[in-house]
């Protein structure tokens, strides 16, 4: 759905370029600048059309299931999960920072996830997720979040 209002909102601001063209405007300081902005606005529009394209794109060619034996295969974990908090820790030199993410399954349990990085504006609150991570020589790293 989204991808269609964006591809609609990209295409309405080129129609007013055709009419500055038709008018005969397009000469003047002002029909300029009206193009310059409603390209501006067009093309804003249409990079996140293409956007949500790749991402239903990768989603249809990944699959939870292609997603799963990918990260069995990787020696991955996958976590779904509601994203309750992230918090962020910062470490002393040499030392990763850690952000501890708390999950919860619906069920009233809540799982405790501690993955390196800053991921507080990655893993927004209250969102569903899928959490793809690798265990790389004791330290946990997010792979991949996918957001339902």
């Amino acid at each position: 759905m989204l991808l269609i209002i964006s591809l609609v909102l990209a295409f309405v601001p080129l129609l007013g370029i055709v009419s500055i063209l038709v008018k005969g405007s397009m000469t003047t300081v002002d029909g300029l600048f009206m193009s310059l902005i409603l390209l501006a606005i067009s093309g804003v529009f249409g990079l996140n059309g293409l956007w949500e394209f790749q991402r239903l794109r990768r989603r249809a060619a990944a699959g939870s299931t292609r997603a799963l034996a990918m990260a069995g295969a990787n020696g991955a974990a996958v976590v779904r999960g509601r994203v309750e908090s992230v918090q962020f820790f910062e470490a002393h030199v040499g030392h990763p920072n850690k952000s501890v993410v708390t999950l919860s399954s619906g069920s009233g349990a809540s799982r405790i996830l501690v993955l390196e990085g800053d991921l507080r504006n990655r893993l927004p609150a209250g969102k569903k997720a899928e959490l793809i991570f690798r265990d790389e020589n004791g330290v946990k790293t997010l792979v991949s979040a996918d957001y339902a």
